[in-house]
């Protein structure tokens, strides 16, 4: 392994925990500030801080006039429309239940690579497919059983649809732009995808305080402008189907800071079957893939 794929890999990792820990801050943040405005928040200060650092080094972020509608079209996708999806899934499930479904995103990609780069599937991708597709069923029935709310985990499926399409529409603006430049136009487009849907949404103005600002804060500069650029930055090295492979932490981190921060609890019976979606997951990952395959 190269050492700039190395450096993906360390990138990936980071925003693996970046990401885990985003979950709870959505969670806060979401009791006051409604889904879609709080996307459209997060990803302004993240485009914001994008051009100030474009500024200081006196640069310009390069964009084609015929990669346009591919920029535009992606950042939707993996912006407005995941975040759309992710935020009313947690307003509506607890912080780790939403972050297990996150962490079946590596199972579509899998599938994609399948249908789409025609990659061969193996017979551990199979048995890792099915296990983690029993793992969150098990998971579902339960929660809903516990605590019914059948929309948190539509919406939570609309994300995980939404990154696997993003990941792939980004994989060939990697070959011609910099990790930066994707990065500061997907959230440029990512905020605006929200402006249609913002309207009719009311801010609870009353229940702002420091807590709620500093949750969004780390949202806007460390989950959506740092973590977008390190993840661009190993799929641009490493390709969709291994970046996704560290999806695999995003679940693991969130419900251990979900029982220790927030004194969420998960039943024995969702516990096993989060268990299972993750180590699924691990086995359909790490046994196949046709970029881990090109990237050995």
């Amino acid at each position: 392994m190269t050492g700039y794929k190395k450096k993906a890999v360390i990138f990936a990792t980071i925003t693996a925990f970046i990401w885990g820990l985003s979950f709870l801050s959505i969670k806060v943040a979401v009791a006051v500030i409604p889904p879609v405005s709080l996307g459209f928040i997060r990803f302004v200060i993240a485009s914001l801080i994008l051009a100030l650092v474009f500024i200081i080094k006196r640069k310009k972020p390069e964009l084609a006039l015929k990669d346009l509608p591919l920029m535009a079209g992606s950042g939707f996708i993996g912006v407005s429309l995941y975040f759309m999806g992710e935020n009313n899934g947690v307003l509506l499930l607890s912080a780790s239940e939403a972050s297990i479904i996150v962490g079946s995103i590596p199972v579509l990609a899998i599938i994609a690579e399948r249908i789409f780069a025609k990659s061969s599937i193996s017979r551990a991708q199979y048995a890792g497919a099915v296990l983690s597709v029993l793992g969150v069923s098990l998971l579902v029935i339960e929660s809903l059983r516990l605590s019914p709310s059948p929309k948190g985990y539509f919406y939570m499926a609309v994300a995980a649809i939404s990154w696997v399409a993003y990941a792939f529409m980004t994989k060939p603006l990697t070959a011609k732009y910099k990790a930066m430049d994707i990065t500061f136009w997907h959230s440029l487009f990512g905020a605006m995808g929200f402006l249609p849907f913002i309207f009719g949404e009311k801010l609870k103005l009353a229940g702002i305080d420091l807590v709620v600002i500093l949750n969004v804060l780390y949202l806007g500069v460390f989950c959506s402008a740092l973590g977008y650029l390190f993840y661009i930055t190993s799929v641009e090295a490493l390709g969709p189907g291994v970046s996704s492979v560290f999806i695999n932490l995003i679940p693991v981190v969130s419900v251990i800071a979900s029982m220790l921060v927030l004194d969420e609890k998960l039943s024995s019976i969702q516990l096993f079957g989060g268990a299972g979606a993750i180590v699924g997951v691990y086995i359909t990952s790490l046994t196949g893939s046709t970029y881990i395959k090109q990237n050995k």
